[in-house]
């Protein structure tokens, strides 16, 4: 699993025109599965999310999560973040989880976020093309490869 997470003041998705998901402040997450990835994956790598210390206390330090911040969270599936473009110059997706895998696991992800944590989960729409746009606060921008915890 992969995630780029994004510090934001504001954050929205259109999906065919119309306004799908927006947040006032928190988190943008663009979120991505491989075939490896289980219900394990999904409970660390929110666990991890929830937990990062990168909002900003009362002194100014990155020292408060987006628990303590009471932030809210954009959820959007990105299967591009596991485009390998180690060969030639169209990005090779073979590692991305198919559709029929990726879905219930970007589903149930969300899901993890909004019960187990108490947030606000806005999302796009899976397997669509979406129009996000964004203000990136600080810039804070965070790469997680669930590989790596």
């Amino acid at each position: 699993m992969r995630v780029v997470i994004q510090r934001v003041k504001q954050a929205h998705v259109h999906c065919d025109n119309r306004l799908v998901g927006s947040i006032t402040h928190g988190l943008c997450l663009l979120v991505a599965f491989c075939d490896q990835d289980t219900l394990l994956t999904l409970q660390k790598v929110a666990k991890k999310i929830v937990q990062l210390r990168i909002f900003e206390d009362e002194q100014g330090k990155l020292n408060q999560s987006i628990v303590d911040h009471r932030g809210e969270i954009l959820s959007i599936s990105q299967f591009t973040l596991y485009g390998d473009i180690s060969k030639g110059n169209r990005p090779s997706f073979i590692k991305s989880a198919k559709a029929e895998v990726a879905n219930p696991l970007y589903q149930t992800f969300n899901q993890i976020l909004k019960t187990e944590y108490h947030l606000n989960i806005q999302t796009g729409c899976f397997g669509e093309h979406m129009e996000v746009s964004l203000i990136n606060d600080g810039p804070v921008t965070i790469w997680l490869d669930s590989d790596f915890l």
